[in-house]
Formats: C-alpha cells, structure tokens, sequence
C-alpha cells in the first residue's frame, strides 16, 4: 500500500482543512463538498484525511462492520454474538465514476445461486464504506442512477436492495466526500443539498507559496516514506485533537442565542428547507469542540454559516455560489455578545464629510461596512471630490445632451454592446423518437445499463446484466437430460440470458445563433437570448450537453464547445455582441465541423442544430462564391448527414422574404417565426424539431411549422 501525503504538511487551502476535520470531529455534519479548479489538491486533502480518523471496533468477520457494542439488528451477516472487537482503520472508499448498480450496492451472489440454489448476497460499496468515508472524484459527472442511490442512503443511513429476488437492507452512515470542477458541469440541487459543508478552493498566487508547494510535492515523491516520517509528529498531533475534540463533543452547549443566530441567518439568506439550520447547528457545535470549548460563540455560528450555506443559496444553476459576509454579519450583530461588555461612549456625530476618521478607521467605517465610502449616487451630501464633475465640451459653447453628437461607429464592422437576455421561463419536455444508446440522461429513450427491464436476449459478448427468471426458463426444460439430482439447478453457457434495459439518455442541442447587424435589433436579440437561456436550463436538468456557435462579420465563431456546463454557456451568450454582415455558409459549415468531431468522440449522442438567424446570406467569407447558393449547399450537406434541424426564423417587418423558410427546408427540419417565440413556442419548436423522424423530414410538420 502506498504511503498517503501527510494531512498536515498541505499548504494553504485552511477552508479546505478545516472542513474536512469538522466532519472527522462530528461525521453528523453531513460531509463536504470540494470545489474548485483542477490541480488544487482536492483529492490529495481527502485520501489524507483517512489516516487521522481513529480506529474503529468492528464485529469480527462481520462484512457489513457492525459495532460490537450496537450491532445492526437487520445486519445480512447477523444475529451477531457477544464477543471479543477487532480494531481496524477507518475505511476510505472511493466510487468510480464508471462504476455500476451491482458494484455500488451490492447484488445476488449468482454462481451461487445457480450451482446450490442459495440466496446469497455480496456487498457492495456502501456497505465498505459504513463508518468510514465514501469518497467520489468528479462527482459532478457520475451517472445519474447511482446518484440517486446515493442520496437515499445518505438520507436514510441505510441501503436497501431489492432485486432478482433478493430483499436485503444493511446500515451505510459514512462520511460523503465529493470532488469536483464546477467547468465540466454542475450537480443537481437535490445532490447539493446532500452535502453538510461546502468550500471552494483555488491555487495560491503567492509566488513563495507556490513554491512551496512544489518543494514538498518533490519531496513527497523521491521519499515517500521518509516525507512522512519528517512530519509523523504533527499527524500525530491533530489525531489526538481529533480524538479528544470527539470525547468533548456531546458536551458542548449549543444556547438559545446560537439557536437564534442560526436560524435568523438561514432566514435572512432564504434557505429552503430546515437543513441548513440543522447542519449549521451541528457545524458551529463541531467547531466549539475543535476549538476545545464547551459554549457555541457567535464566531462559531458565522464561520458555520459561511462553510454550509453558499451552496444553498443557488436557485438555479446560473447562479454563482457565495454569501454576502456583509449580510451575514449584519444579520449577526442584531443579537447580544456572547459576553455582555460595557457599551462605548456614543461618538458625536461628523457635522461635515471632512470631518470624522480618515479612510474610515481601522473597522471598516461606517455602518453599511463599506469603509467610510458612501454608495453611488448618495446625494449633495456626499464629499466633492467623490462627486463626478458635470462633462465638458472642450471647445466651442456648451452643448445640450440631446444636441450632443453620436459617437461614430466602431471598425469593427459596426459592432454594437451586448443585450441582456429576456427572463427565462420554463421548457416542455423535449425527447427523441425511437430508442438510444448514448449517455445516462433525463431526455430521451434508450437502451442503457440501468432503468428497468423490458425483456431478455442472448447475450451479445460479455453477460453483464442476468436476466435471472429468462435464464431459469431457459434451462428448465433440460433438467431431466442433464441429470439434475439434487437443489442445484444445471445451466450451461448458452442458457443464460442477458436483461435489456430501457432509460434515458441526454443529447448534444447544439445551437448556431445569427450575430449580424440585422439581427440587432435590442429586443428580438433580448428575446431570442431568453429563449436560448430556457432551453439551457433545461438541458442542465436533463443532463445534455450544449454547445455555443455565432457567426458575423465574415466568420463563424465557436463560442462554446461542447460541454455539460450550462454555466459556461450562459456566460457566453450574455455577452453575445451584434453586428457585421451575414455569413451564413460559415456557420452551417462550421456547425458541420464540430458535429463531425463530437460525433468521433461520442458516436451514441444524437443531436440537434437549433439555427437561430433571419435566413438571409450577405457574406460567403473566405470561401467566395454566391453567399445564398453557398448556404443552401451547406444546409444541404448537414441534412444529407441526418442532423435533425430547427430553424427560428427572427425575420420582422410588413415585408418579409421567406428566407428562413427555405433553409429549413434545405435542412429537413421545420421553421418557426420570430412572432411565435413566446413561453412555450421555442420549447414546442424543438420537441417538434427532435421528435421529427432525422433521415426521413415530415411533410406535415414543416407546413404545421
């Protein structure tokens, strides 16, 4: 076994540490959520942390390791006797990403079921990680179903299992450690919630900090061993403060005024639900014991609110996780010290504002926190120097607003500022016909690893999945002629049989938005952003992934790859510019080219091209060339492909050309007005868009469209 880099000669990331010691001092706190760019040291924090818990008593040969003095009543291996503990290390678990259903919870022993007719399970990975920690790199991008079997047995603290005829329940309370890069996606809010603790960690911009870093790192990898042992004292240390914060733990007094602080905080933010007061209670009583007191102080509370709550206050998946310590502690000064002192003289109050501290004092100034530093816009009162001076023209008699001249436009091709989107609104659901087999999602049917059974079949290679009963009936027949004697049932190779599974996949909407200057107008492109932003959200919901392309001036542009980052895409098409001329035929082709790749790098993901443009060509780029015929061969080659198409046609005025309407067709797909695209009407567009047949374009739902 490798020797795991020492906890205690990590540098920086203290947020990091002392979330994780709270969760080793009180594994009640709920766990901790790790997030933050790669190569932070998040996974090295973790593994290290399974070397300061202490030991734990086990039942000897229990699989499932129950306490000796409260063994699990249901346990599998059970009725336990009593008798002499075995003493062993707390466990660190580590989930796969790839990692399946059997292999997660456990599954029916099937050689032996088949060979002695027995009901025999084999535990799972839940069951390992009881009263230890489960730890889960790159939790964001786990599968779907094995999240969802995570959060009720972190819920429940048990793991039940109920399949191909085996009903088994055991204990599974383990400490829930999560990894994660927030730019390859973001995790369910049910999920979220899960976690106790949360902390964000970034690299050190300190020059002598990361050097460090690295100092150690090298040293660490020459001498394992040796590393380890130069700082085996200070582990030793924070395990004994471990330890003896453990023992003070149920001694600690968590007042009514904590009680209150706690929940005035979690109302001021507008948590939903109570467990955010529950972890944060349990968070502020783990920090009084580490800091070895037995009374919560307000420090206590205000550190807990900052290390439970960020995560909490996202509503929805736009949002960037934080807390307003301005707020926080706004809302904790409405309640007494935890020690009464004597109140200062009141301060006469500045009779100007050049009167009074400088700077503010040494606090921060005044009462909003902002050092002394009035708000914008604060009135006459405010300091002349901070006010802006009224603009003045340089030559020439002073100018009226409205006579002022317009500021000429830019060279670069007349671009103008980026308009903000229009509010999102809920999508209906979006799927696609038929049956997939790409990645675990919430959109479309498909063949899958999981979901449930529909039916039986040989097995196609290896068996993965038994199709228990199949299986049995495939071999019942030949008992007699094999010379079945006793329990056991005779099965050969060629009776087993494989379960198909039927669930859901996600798919790549990929979207090819018109940028040029007649596409300009504020609020068509307002609309059109809050459109796409809908259907963002509902991608993150249902697991797709989305990707980003704009096309202006003489080029198209890939704004965005394809990714499972919602938050990335929405970044970018909030500061989407506008204008230039129109090149259609590059951004089809370029369209073409990134669904060409993705299709190499993940050949079971099907996807949609939502063109959002006027239709009309103004540009052929670098190609030259007629930019419309250039276009419509374009269109024509992503249809010949079996792209499934929609195109949002933003064409507007008492005079219109149709253009839009003749791309669609090009492209085999449907085509809707810039008048339709209301709440529902983009959303609509799309489910008729995807549930069109690819290859095989609907002549009634273009003419619906």
């Amino acid at each position: 076994m490798s020797t795991p880099y020492p906890f205690t000669a990590l540098v920086g990331q203290t947020d990091l540490r002392l979330a994780l010691l709270l969760n080793a001092v009180s594994p009640a706190v709920g766990g901790v959520l790790v997030r933050g760019e790669k190569g932070t040291a998040k996974s090295t924090a973790v593994r290290a942390l399974s070397t300061l818990l202490p030991q734990v008593d086990v039942v000897p040969g229990c699989r499932f390791s129950c306490a000796p003095t409260a063994p699990d009543p249901a346990c599998p291996d059970g009725p336990h006797e009593a008798g002499p503990a075995a003493a062993r290390p707390a466990r660190m678990v580590e989930l796969p990403v790839g990692a399946s259903e059997d292999r997660l919870v456990g599954a029916l022993d099937i050689e032996r079921a088949l060979a002695e007719g027995v009901k025999a399970f084999e535990p799972g990975l839940l069951a390992d990680a009881h009263r230890g920690i489960l730890y889960v790199d790159e939790v964001n991008l786990l599968h779907d179903h094995l999240i969802d079997l995570l959060l009720d047995a972190a819920a429940m603290g048990a793991s039940y299992v109920e399949r191909e005829g085996v009903s088994v329940r055991h204990a599974a309370r383990f400490l829930l450690v999560g990894t994660m890069n927030p730019e390859e996606g973001e995790l369910r809010p049910q999920l979220l919630d899960r976690f106790g603790l949360t902390v964000e960690v970034a690299a050190s911009r300190e020059p002598l900090q990361r050097v460090e870093v690295v100092r150690r790192r090298l040293a660490y990898e020459d001498d394992p061993a040796g590393f380890a042992g130069r700082w085996s004292g200070d582990e030793e240390e924070v395990r004994a403060r471990v330890v003896a914060a453990r023992a003070l733990l149920p001694q600690v007094r968590l007042g009514d005024t904590s009680l209150l602080q706690i929940a005035a905080t979690c109302a001021g933010f507008e948590v939903d639900g109570m467990r955010a007061d529950i972890v944060m209670a349990r968070t502020a009583t783990a920090l009084a014991a580490w800091a070895g007191r037995t009374e919560v102080r307000k420090e206590d509370v205000r550190q807990a609110a900052l290390l439970a709550l960020p995560h909490r206050r996202r509503r929805n998946p736009f949002d960037a996780p934080g807390l307003d310590e301005e707020k926080l502690d706004r809302i904790l000064d409405g309640f007494p010290d935890d020690e009464p002192e004597p109140e200062p003289d009141p301060e006469p109050e500045p009779e100007g504002p050049g009167e009074g501290p400088e700077d503010g004092g040494p606090d921060g100034g005044g009462p909003d926190g902002r050092g002394g530093v009035p708000p914008q816009g604060s009135g006459p009162d405010a300091p002349e120097a901070e006010q802006e001076p009224e603009p003045q023209a340089p030559d020439g008699p002073e100018q009226r607003p409205e006579e002022r001249p317009e500021p000429q436009p830019s060279a670069q091709e007349n671009e103008q500022a980026a308009v903000r989107a229009a509010e999102p609104f809920r999508t209906k659901m979006l799927s696609v016909p038929g049956l997939g087999e790409g990645a675990s999602g919430r959109r479309s049917r498909a063949r899958t690893a999981h979901g449930r059974t529909t039916g039986a079949q040989l097995p196609r290679g290896q068996l993965t999945k038994l199709h228990l009963a199949a299986t049995v009936h495939a071999a019942a027949p030949h008992q007699k002629a094999r010379g079945r004697t006793g329990r056991g049932l005779v099965v050969r190779k060629d009776d087993l049989r494989q379960a198909t599974r039927e669930g859901r996949e996600g798919n790549l909407v990929l979207f090819l938005v018109d940028a040029s200057g007649s596409m300009a107008a504020r609020q068509r492109m307002g609309a059109v952003k809050g459109a796409v932003l809908s259907l963002l959200l509902d991608a993150y919901q249902r697991r797709d992934k989305v990707g980003l392309i704009t096309f202006r001036g003489s080029s198209a542009e890939l704004a965005l790859p394809p990714t499972s980052s919602v938050d990335a895409a929405a970044a970018r098409l909030e500061k989407l510019p506008t204008g230039g001329r129109t090149p259609l035929a590059a951004g089809l082709l370029k369209a073409h080219e990134v669904l060409r790749i993705e299709r190499l790098r993940d050949p079971s993901r099907r996807p949609l091209l939502v063109v959002v443009t006027d239709g009309r060509a103004t540009s052929a780029g670098s190609v030259g060339g007629d930019p419309r015929e250039l276009s419509a061969r374009s269109a024509r080659l992503l249809a010949a492909g079996g792209v499934a198409s929609v195109v949002v046609d933003c064409e507007s005025g008492p005079v219109r050309l149709g253009l839009a309407g003749v791309l669609a067709a090009d492209l085999g797909g449907p085509a809707v007005t810039l008048d339709g695209l209301r709440a529902d009407s983009l959303a609509g567009l799309v489910k008729a868009g995807i549930t069109k047949s690819v290859r095989t374009p609907s002549p009634t739902l273009r003419r619906a469209a």
